[in-house]
């Protein structure tokens, strides 16, 4: 099987709204919701499960149900980081899956997931054992020296923006996490399953990634969405 996770655990402070991010309407329909339809109407998905901040549980159930997404079959509480609630939903699978089954983790804050970008994760995993969505960096990258300048950079060409959807076989997955929160290693401050699984000493490989992949995190961030969705209503019309 391939199972998405989808991590819809924050709480979106830097968003400055009154309910999580996640649930903001968008033209009468929640972020979190554009990104189950695109895992929902991908045919090499076979199920979901969303990992969701308390208390909102039985909202995605009847959003679920609202919008048909049919391959929602289980929400997780989420945890204290975004490591905790990957964790959590992570554990909650396995009595659900096989050492083979593919995982596909994925920002419940990044809506405008591609067809052709999930298929690659997809591909890159089963060939691999894991693939982590990334995009070439594009702008040039300087060493801070002091706080005023600088004397070294990093060669662009040597660097690759890492981002989700990325996948991971499950008997890999579970035992990284179990062994990262026994031992303390990759799980603090910024860290995610890519970050941890390299802390762990494991190689990653790199799918297709786009650039309309965004994550929303600031108002700036929905106003770049909305006009996503715009510019493909307009292309769809003509």
């Amino acid at each position: 099987m391939n199972i998405a996770v989808i991590i819809a655990g924050g709480s979106g402070h830097r968003m400055g709204q009154d309910i999580p991010k996640q649930f903001i309407n968008v033209y009468d329909k929640p972020i979190l919701i554009y990104t189950l339809e695109s895992f929902q109407k991908h045919p090499q998905i076979d199920a979901i499960e969303v990992v969701c901040i308390e208390g909102w549980h039985d909202i995605v159930w009847a959003y679920a149900r609202q919008f048909n997404i049919s391959k929602l079959k289980w929400i997780v509480a989420g945890g204290d980081s975004g490591q905790e609630s990957i964790r959590n939903g992570v554990y909650n699978l396995e009595d659900n899956c096989q050492p083979d089954d593919i995982i596909i983790i994925h920002d419940g804050i990044r809506p405008l997931v591609d067809e052709t970008v999930l298929s690659d994760v997809i591909v890159k995993c089963q060939k691999y054992g894991n693939a982590v969505t990334s995009l070439p960096y594009n702008e040039q990258i300087f060493v801070v020296d002091d706080e005023t300048s600088t004397v070294k950079y990093i060669p662009r060409e040597t660097l690759r923006r890492v981002s989700t959807p990325q996948a991971y076989k499950f008997e890999k997955l579970n035992w990284a996490y179990h062994e990262a929160f026994e031992k303390g290693i990759g799980i603090y401050g910024s860290s995610y399953t890519n970050t941890m699984m390299v802390e762990l000493g494991e190689r990653l490989y790199f799918a297709a990634g786009s650039d309309k992949n965004i994550k929303l995190t600031t108002k700036d961030d929905l106003e770049i969405f909305k006009a996503y969705l715009k510019l493909e209503k307009d292309e769809w019309l003509k």
